[in-house]
Formats: C-alpha cells, structure tokens, sequence
C-alpha cells in the first residue's frame, strides 16, 4: 500500500508518525506535500524512503489513498490542484470535518471518505470516526480501517453528527486536559503541594478512569455512584461541581457547532458558491 499525505501540519505529522510507529506503514510508501515545501522536506529527512513532493499532485498521483490533512480554507485550492491526478480506483480522506463527502464527490472522480482523527491515536488510543461516501465498497472499507486499526478503534458514524462526535473523541481530549489543569493548579495553590507531584497523581487517576469506562464496563455514573459515598467528601464535592457548571457543556457544544457552522458555510461557497445548512 503506498499513501500520500497532502498536509503536514499537526494531525498530518501526528498520523504519518503514528501510521510509523506502529507498523502500519514503512516510510518508503509515504508521500507528503505541504503549503510549505520545507516542512514536508524536513518530515522526510526525519524518516529514510519517505519522499516528499513540492506539489500536491505529486503527492497523490498512483497512491492507494490519500490523506488530505488541510485547513478548511485550503481545501478548494488543493482539491483543484488534485482534479487531474485522482483516479476512480484511488481512496481520497479528507480529515478536515467542514468539509463534506458531497463537497468532494462533486469534485474527485475517485472514492471519498472522512475520517476524525485524534490526538490520542498519537499512544494507539482513542477513535478514528469514519464517514464513507457512495462510492466506497466494503473491500474499501477495510482496507481503510485495517490501517486506522493500528493507531485507534475504527468507528463508522453518520455525517450528520460529524460535529458532535469530533467535540467528543477529537475535541475531548482537550476539554478533559483543561480541566484536569484547573484541578491540579488548584491542588497547589491550596495545598503547597509539588506541581509535577501532582501530575503524575492527576495523570494516573485520569488513564484508570479512562479503563474503568472502557474495560472496566462502568459508566460515568456508575463510577460516581462508587466513589461517592453519601454524605461523604466526594459526594459534597460532587454537589458544588453540579451547581458550579451546571450547562456548561451545553454552551460548550453551543460554541463548537457554530464554529463548524461557519467553517461550513465558507467552505460550501467555495465548493459550490452558496451557503448550505451543514451537519
């Protein structure tokens, strides 16, 4: 399997090094391209047999699939600049949750999927979310998550909820730091204790939550109901954080959406030169 990488920017870089890492791809069948040639150069010179090309179209001509990890305001442009190159038999993966399959089977003649990625997949963790257009067949499919396999646990889901199901597996990641963050400042401010101390601590019980919820076969509020033994410490803490955030979540996903609504809307005037009502 050879496979281009249109984009080598931080979730490009993440999957070309995770793909490597694990197995799943030696870096003489990786190609990149980048806005900027010498950071697709300096990638290459990183890992020996991968090659880089200063033009996009380089990067996918002849590939089993190919990656386009770019901005959604790039999209158009590198989309045009791979109009002459894609062929039907050939896999393009756009990362890029703005952009829809739609977008891109009025453009490639070639088959089109969307996949999520995650910062956890960096570890061999977490999600890949996988979106699939009518022209992908199970033989695609596979071949597509036998490759996701070893950096994550492949999951199919509708492009409707491409929004949510990114704030959750590939935003998540971030909103769960933030707030671990605040609980061990907070740990130090109050306590004196070492801040790398308590990260570690944090770290540790946030990895085992993760397994309880996963292997452990618990859910959040199962594991709430253990720990908190009623009118004990956890449980009075629990109360404050109810009252606290209370919504919180709610405007968080508030914001996302209409970020995504907005990324969406530039993205379909580019593609199709209206606005549309996105997923």
């Amino acid at each position: 399997m050879n496979v281009g990488f249109i984009g080598t920017g931080t979730m490009g870089s993440l999957l070309i090094e995770a793909f490597i890492a694990s197995g799943a791809l030696s870096p003489p069948q990786i190609t990149v391209s980048n806005r900027t040639f010498t950071k697709a150069q300096a990638l290459a010179d990183r890992y020996s047999g991968m090659k880089a090309e200063t033009a996009n179209a380089g990067a996918a001509c002849g590939k089993d699939i190919v990656f386009l990890c770019v901005k959604p305001h790039e999209f158009k442009k590198v989309v045009d600049e791979l109009k002459p190159v894609m062929r039907p038999d050939q896999i393009a993966v756009s990362i890029t949750s703005p952009v829809l399959i739609s977008h891109l089977e009025g453009e490639l003649d070639c088959k089109i999927a969307k996949v999520i990625p995650s910062i956890t997949n960096h570890v061999g963790s977490g999600a890949s979310l996988c979106i699939y257009g009518k022209r992908i067949g199970e033989e695609d499919k596979q071949r597509l998550e036998g490759l996701l396999s070893y950096i994550s646990e492949p999951l199919c889901i509708a492009e409707e909820y491409t929004r949510i199901v990114s704030d959750l597996s590939s935003c998540g990641p971030a909103f769960m730091s933030f707030f671990l963050e605040q609980f061990i400042e907070a740990a130090v401010a109050e306590t004196g204790i070492g801040r790398e101390e308590a990260q570690r601590v944090a770290s540790a019980m946030l990895l085992g939550t993760g397994l309880l919820l996963t292997e452990g076969g618990l859910s959040p509020a199962d594991i709430q109901a253990r720990v908190a033994v009623p009118g004990g410490i956890t449980a009075k803490a629990l109360s404050l954080l109810q009252r606290e955030t209370g919504g919180v979540f709610n405007q968080l996903i508030r914001t996302t959406h209409a970020k995504f609504r907005e990324d969406l809307s530039k993205v379909s005037v580019a593609f199709i030169g209206e606005e549309v009502n996105g997923q």
